[in-house]
């Protein structure tokens, strides 16, 4: 006799459906709001144009290869600035957060420069590398390095000292300690603070894009601003900016859900068995250098 079908994978289909509808119901809802509020305001399309009036201006940017182009080179910045400070942020952070008394000297040093906002770079940028790529991607650098950095070094500083105790007594040296109990233990801390960055970064390149470079999507604002009765584009440029940062935020948002990152730890040492089963007192009173 055949078994009924399961009734999980149906509720679990409704759910997921739930869930993205409502997001877009409510973006629906505003677009609504936005054009009934123009209608009644007997449509005054130079204060800001109709949601249809947006749509053929995206339409048009499409058609004659400006669109491409301008997020391609807002990409383009965001992805080399982002990557160097990951590079450069997370293994300082760590660095710090280990050696205590290194990070005791460096993090005045970071506070001070981490409230300077990363826009008010733009014209010493602009001194020392001119207007150009790498004007904007050092703002984007700047703007990702800080919290990236203060995320690491917070995070390995609150790592448990029985995990750091636990690897030493397996025998861990600190370059196999790091990158098997710490690394695994401040993931999820780490992904927190790739994500934040990574918005921090998509804000900087549109402002950076206004000043210091000539494409891009801030460029496209600016410029249409600049060429005078053209706010459909100015507004297209702000839709763009809104729906490629909600997708940068999505990929993230599912490398917080990873099992991996959830738990941290995963199968560090599987198979493995301490030398010394307790460890001295000494040892857990003093786990970081």
């Amino acid at each position: 006799m055949d078994s009924p079908p399961p009734h999980g994978r149906p509720a679990r289909s409704s759910r997921s459906l739930v869930r993205a509808l409502v997001p877009l119901s409510g973006i629906a809802v505003l677009i609504l709001v936005w054009d009934v509020a123009l209608s009644l305001g007997g449509g005054r399309s130079q204060l800001l144009p109709r949601p249809f009036a947006v749509v053929r201006a995206i339409a048009e940017l499409a058609q004659k290869g400006f669109l491409l182009k301008h997020v391609v080179a807002s990409l383009f910045r965001v992805t080399w600035g982002y990557v160097a400070a990951v590079i450069v942020g997370i293994p300082l952070g760590v660095v710090l957060g280990w050696y205590r008394r290194g990070g005791m000297a460096i993090a005045p040093i970071l506070e001070i420069l981490r409230p300077i906002s990363p826009l008010a770079w733009i014209p010493v940028a602009i001194l020392w590398f001119g207007v150009g790529d790498v004007s904007a991607v050092f703002i984007i650098f700047l703007g990702s390095l800080f919290p990236l950095t203060l995320t690491a070094m917070n995070a390995v500083r609150g790592v448990e000292v029985v995990h750091v105790n636990a690897g030493r007594n397996f025998g861990l040296r600190a370059p196999e300690l790091l990158r098997r109990v710490i690394y695994p233990a401040i993931l999820p801390q780490l992904i927190v603070g790739l994500r934040l960055s990574l918005g921090i970064a998509w804000l900087v390149v549109v402002a950076a894009e206004m000043i210091a470079v000539s494409s891009g999507l801030g460029f496209l604002i600016i410029d249409a601003r600049n060429a005078g009765n053209r706010y459909d584009l100015v507004v297209a440029g702000m839709v763009l900016i809104g729906v490629i940062g909600i997708a940068l935020d999505a990929i993230m948002r599912s490398l917080e859900r990873s099992k991996a990152v959830a738990w941290g730890y995963t199968t560090i040492l599987e198979g493995e068995q301490p030398d010394v089963a307790g460890g001295d007192a000494a040892g857990r009173a003093a786990v970081l250098p």
